[in-house]
């Protein structure tokens, strides 16, 4: 089991505030303060380029940084240095940032948190107010393989609260090192490898990879009685497992008429969702598959909604989804 990031631990975490979006599960990303709320900043943060501690060990991205103790008195601005040059997407505001972490204190070089040591990196939304004001100022325009180094003062922190429980007082300023690995925005596909479809009492899903809902053309003939669930692209990441929280594009239709009823593509919003919080149909389909992959789901209605129309739905529909899993959330 992968352990939890000690600031996860903490009550609303790191990361959201109280309501916002589809996770409701008790993981949460680096940034939101213990009070569940993470205070906005001012428009005009001033972001300097200097001065940041010195990485003494771990230099590559993706390694574990070793990080000095930060000298002198820090800045009272927002200090930002990109360490490692990345050449990828650019980091947009309202993105899932994918990022590898380590947080220390600037005075005691108190290591606080790091997702290096969890062996996964954290995702979550940027740009948005749900991580610190420091994230959100210094990593939305950043691209996907920098390694960017962060001394954050504590109004952009955690303010004068601090956070007791990570050993964080209300004067500290804070030092990261983030990776930033990947970026998912709104017309984030899947990438993998398309695998044949070659059964023709099946739909037949698109392969395309430009972030557009792909097509899904619906047989004529009778639903399939059991659940389907067939690899359309086959990503490369590691396989989905039933207490996932996943990030996700996804399009159904109506296994009659092949009418669409609901569709990421088409709110322009990925979805993030618990696994065990879904459809049985989903929670069933989607466990094994790789992360990166589009996979079709026929799902019967006994692993649907059975017997009890839905928007959009009539009762005892046999539904059809395309589903691009980008992430572990």
């Amino acid at each position: 089991m992968r352990r939890r990031s000690l600031l996860l631990a903490v009550p609303a975490g790191l990361l959201t505030l109280a309501g916002c979006g589809d996770d409701k599960s008790d993981k949460v990303k680096p940034g939101a303060s213990p009070s569940g709320s993470a205070s906005a900043p001012a428009a005009d943060v001033k972001i300097v380029s200097g001065p940041v501690p010195d990485i003494t060990a771990g230099t590559k991205f993706g390694e574990k940084p070793t990080v000095a103790k930060g000298s002198g008195n820090p800045s009272s601005d927002l200090a930002v240095k990109t360490v490692i040059q990345g050449t990828g997407a650019v980091v947009a505001s309202g993105d899932y940032l994918q990022a590898n972490y380590l947080g220390q204190i600037w005075s005691t070089a108190k290591v606080f948190d790091n997702s290096y040591d969890r062996g996964a990196p954290a995702v979550f939304p940027i740009g948005v107010g749900q991580v610190i004001p420091g994230w959100d100022k210094a990593l939305v325009g950043k691209k996907v393989g920098d390694r960017v180094e962060l001394a954050i003062p504590p109004a952009l922190g955690y303010g004068a609260q601090g956070n007791s429980q990570a050993g964080i007082k209300g004067t500290d300023t804070l030092v990261f090192v983030v990776d930033v690995v990947n970026t998912f925005g709104a017309k984030s596909s899947a990438q993998g490898k398309a695998v044949p479809q070659s059964d023709a009492a099946l739909p037949k899903v698109g392969t395309n990879t430009d972030g557009q809902a792909p097509s899904i053309d619906v047989p004529k003939g009778a639903a399939p009685a059991k659940l389907v669930s067939d690899y359309v692209i086959e990503g490369t990441g590691p396989a989905v497992k039933a207490a996932d929280n996943l990030l996700v594009q996804y399009k159904g239709v109506l296994w009659d008429g092949g009418k669409e009823f609901d569709s990421t593509y088409s709110r322009s919003q990925l979805a993030s969702f618990s696994l065990q919080q879904v459809i049985k149909g989903w929670q069933q389909g989607l466990v094994g598959k790789k992360t990166g992959s589009r996979v079709l789901l026929v799902v019967p209605p006994d692993l649907g909604y059975g017997n009890k129309a839905q928007s959009g739905i009539p009762a005892n529909s046999t539904l059809v989804f395309a589903v691009d899993i980008l992430a572990v959330v």
